[in-house]
């Protein structure tokens, strides 16, 4: 079938599956001594400098191993307040995240890097641990080739068998791939139906619209993964709220902007003004930079109520910019520490994405690396300038028809010559670590308390939860 690639054993290729400056960077001594801490050197030196802390509690959720949100990527902003008080912040925790192709490896002889350590230590032995149909092994993806690929040429060479490479696109539903009695199948070269026992997920736009919430063939991640909150903001933000309250007493706690859920159109212009004018409004259910609003002044805030939308809630959270313009909520002003200064004095807006993975033995890292905003913070706002380019940090541009690009020259690598830009500490890659860690879990029970005591989705509780009309007509049952 058209796209539908097999990828043999043998066929991993670094070149195709790494950025150049990635690929022949050098990891930076302090990122590789990072990935090398055992979780109790991690918890003796967190609860050393938060004796509040119970490493009891800490050591048990870094050993915690999830059911349904197998391999995350967190995307989190270093702030600050006025008094200088230093965190890392959850902006959103993302199911099938990209990060292995912006990742140098942490030895100059691997060749597979993270690819390899994710399939290995994850998804080989999830998909051990269940009873699967019979069928063949693939990697479904919607963008990002540059990895999925790389994913499907690890798994072929740690299996020793094929991997089928399969594009699946809203468009190609029943056409080259489909779900049979809970089994996904598609069309191979001599146009017969294949079944797949196992598949790795790299589906990133509304995979709920063409993955059944249940299914006998494993799935890594499972859709009700994003609908529990890897692609659903608004479920994240519940999942956050709810999981903070079971930690109270345990000095442990999710740090988000403050976020106010289930916000309809016409609500939002009151909750930007409570917000002090400053806000960031987002449609909950995209991704990739794509559906979020940075609100400085009333010119942008009247462009997005000049627009049209295809759901009917949205989140609203307080805006992290510099600290003469960033929102006022209960806790203060948090502002962004930003990168180091270039030699023209110029300090950026710049994110910190952190992908980890489930495993037998509980989480562990798997890559990290850094992107800065397209133009740098100013002290003082001017009057229709795009607050989206000093604040923006995603590197993903749809092309439409379901293409994708990426400006990488605003990417930073964890690397010998980047990482003292980005301008982060170990401590504060701990703090990242760990806050990736909490939120990975939120999600997860989140997606546990979807599913009944038979393994059937809880649609009314969903629904209760999330009750957008839009979203609930696009997500698959059967």
């Amino acid at each position: 079938m058209k796209n539908i690639k097999q990828i043999l054993p043998g066929e991993f290729d670094a070149v195709k599956h790494w950025y150049p400056k990635a690929l022949n960077a050098t990891i930076h001594p302090m990122v590789s001594f990072f990935f090398s801490l055992s979780n109790e050197r991690i918890v003796n030196r967190y609860c050393h400098l938060r004796p509040l802390v119970n490493p009891e509690i800490l050591h048990e959720l870094l050993c915690y191993r999830p059911r349904y949100f197998l391999w995350a990527g967190a995307d989190l902003f270093n702030v600050t307040t006025e008094t200088g008080k230093r965190q890392m912040v959850i902006i959103e925790n993302n199911s099938c995240p990209s990060g292995q192709k912006s990742m140098p490896t942490l030895q100059d002889h691997e060749e597979y890097g993270g690819y390899k350590i994710l399939m290995e230590e994850s998804f080989l032995p999830s998909m051990k641990s269940r009873r699967l149909p019979r069928g063949v092994l693939a990697v479904i993806f919607d963008k990002n080739h540059m990895e999925a690929s790389g994913y499907a040429a690890a798994l072929a060479d740690l299996t020793n068998e094929p991997v089928y490479l399969i594009p699946y696109f809203k468009d190609d539903i029943g056409k080259q791939v489909c779900s049979k009695e809970g089994v996904m199948e598609f069309v191979n070269d001599d146009g017969e139906w294949t079944p797949i026992r196992a598949a790795f997920r790299y589906l990133t736009q509304k995979p709920w619209n063409r993955l059944p919430v249940n299914q006998k063939t494993f799935i890594y991640n499972p859709v009700v993964a994003c609908l529990a909150g890897g692609r659903n903001k608004m479920m994240a933000a519940k999942a956050y709220d709810l999981y903070n309250g079971e930690l109270e007493g345990s000095g442990l706690s999710i740090v988000t902007p403050e976020t106010i859920w289930d916000v309809s159109k016409v609500e939002v212009p009151l909750w930007v003004s409570k917000m002090g004018g400053q806000a960031v409004v987002k449609n909950p259910y995209s991704n990739a930079g794509q559906g979020v609003y940075t609100i400085v002044d009333q010119q942008e805030l009247d462009r997005f109520m000049a627009e049209e939308f295809e759901y009917e809630k949205f989140i609203v959270q307080s805006l992290i910019g510099n600290y003469n313009w960033s929102s006022t909520t209960s806790k203060g002003k948090f502002y962004h520490v930003g990168t180091l200064p270039n030699k023209k004095g110029e300090t950026f807006a710049a994110d910190l994405r952190m992908m980890v993975c489930g495993t037998p033995n509980g989480f562990r890292p798997l890559s990290i690396y850094s992107r800065r905003a397209k133009m740098p913070l100013t002290n003082k706002l001017i009057s229709g300038e795009d607050s989206w380019e000093m604040l923006g940090t995603n590197l993903s541009i749809s092309l439409g028809d379901g293409k994708w690009d990426s400006d990488t020259t605003r990417l930073m690598l964890m690397d010998r010559k980047d990482f003292n830009r980005v301008g982060v500490s170990l401590d504060d890659m701990l703090e990242a670590y760990i806050q990736t860690i909490l939120s990975t879990i939120a999600v997860d029970k989140m997606a546990k308390n979807l599913f009944n005591i038979k393994g059937k989705f809880r649609s009314r509780q969903f629904q209760s939860m999330n009750n957008d009309p839009v979203l609930l007509n696009e997500i698959l049952r059967d």
